[in-house]
């Protein structure tokens, strides 16, 4: 991973149900990354879920992907 590189985690399974029934939605409605985005990290496979977190400023954004 590279400095400038926002941060990618995969989440579990009981982090994904909690984020899909926060913003009432499925993983289809999800934007996409594809699987050999170098930024993915290992292990991860299709339809995972991945949160990034960039940091601007003085605040940490945060953005879901589900891997295709």
């Amino acid at each position: 991973m590279h400095i400038l590189q926002p941060k990618h985690t995969k989440l579990k399974e009981k982090e994904i149900q909690e984020v899909l029934e926060k913003y009432n939605i499925s993983k289809a409605q999800l934007p996409k990354i594809l699987s050999d985005d170098p930024a993915i990290p290992e292990g991860c496979v299709v339809g995972d879920i991945l949160k990034i977190e960039r940091k601007e400023k003085d605040k940490i954004n945060i953005y879901y992907r589900v891997v295709v």
